[in-house]
């Protein structure tokens, strides 16, 4: 799934979404990225006091990943790495 996120609260609710998506509890999408679960937590509720590399790490663990691009735009499929 693809989520547009404009505001902190959306993104908190997007990644509580697709980490249950993924069929993961918050313990286990802590666990495999040595992240605690009130980290976790803290991201999905209040995210703004989370660091981007926390942000990233959750990502990671749910299986995706951040992409920045112009509003009403997608950004095409890409295998570079940066």
């Amino acid at each position: 799934m693809e989520y547009t996120i404009r505001t902190m609260r959306q993104l908190g609710i997007s990644l509580k979404d697709a980490r249950k998506s993924a069929g993961l509890t918050q313990v286990e999408a802590a666990r495999d990225f040595k992240i605690l679960q009130k980290t976790v937590s803290l991201l999905e509720n209040d995210p703004g006091r989370c660091t981007i590399e926390s942000l990233l790490t959750l990502l990671n663990a749910i299986g995706y990943e951040m992409k920045i691009c112009p509003k009403g735009t997608s950004l095409p499929e890409s295998d570079v790495e940066w």
